[in-house]
């Protein structure tokens, strides 16, 4: 009997590592609220982006079914990549592998500037506000921070949710943030993916609009 309990118990450790593991895109569960129809996906099945993306800075291009974003030294600045598509209360859940890159941020804006952002990298995941550039005085405001091991190399899902003033963002490898301030009940004018370095790669983009 005790060697059977044993084994149950030993089975039980070694599947809820597994039930945590980090997939590419893994179904997570909304917190604030619940999704319907999506509003957009791209598989970037295509061979070029369509025109609802918009690269600001770096290389972005699609290479075997998966978008990849690299930093330009001329440009002196991160990669940056906007999916244009304005909202206000949102969903956004997305694949992506750190590969060589630095960090990857997925960042919000409102249309007179930045507003926050969640901080990707291989120690784990930070969501932020952004200083106002206009105002000399403002400073930015880490809402929360999550510690954790990103491995390069693997698949990792992302899911962004912006509800009035709170936001939640969760990987599918357990780690979780979760913040409220009254500047993120806002207007946004879409979704835009930074990194620094070399290489990033991103798949299965999803957005949902939420009331």
């Amino acid at each position: 009997m005790l060697k059977h309990i044993s084994s149950i118990c030993l089975a039980l450790t070694l599947l809820v590592p597994a039930l945590l593991q980090a997939e590419k895109n893994s179904p997570l569960k909304p917190v604030l609220s619940k999704t319907g129809e999506a509003t957009a996906v791209d598989t970037f099945d295509k061979l070029k982006l369509s025109k609802q993306w918009a690269a600001a800075k770096g290389e972005w291009k699609i290479e075997d079914g998966v978008l990849t974003g690299k930093e330009l030294p001329a440009d002196k600045h991160a990669a940056v990549l906007t999916w244009k598509l304005p909202h206000r209360n949102s969903i956004i859940r997305c694949s992506f592998q750190l590969k060589d890159a630095d960090f990857f941020h997925l960042s919000l804006n409102h249309p007179k500037g930045h507003l926050f952002r969640v901080i990707l990298d291989e120690s784990g995941m930070t969501l932020r506000t952004d200083k106002n550039k206009k105002d000399p005085k403002s400073k930015p405001i880490t809402l929360a921070q999550a510690k954790g091991t990103l491995e390069p190399d693997k698949w990792y899902t992302l899911q962004l949710e912006m509800q009035g003033d709170k936001v939640v963002a969760q990987l599918d490898n357990g780690l979780h943030v979760e913040g409220q301030h009254p500047s993120l009940d806002v207007d946004k004018t879409g979704y835009r993916f930074i990194m620094k370095g070399n290489t990033l790669l991103l798949d299965d983009v999803t957005a949902w609009k939420l009331e």
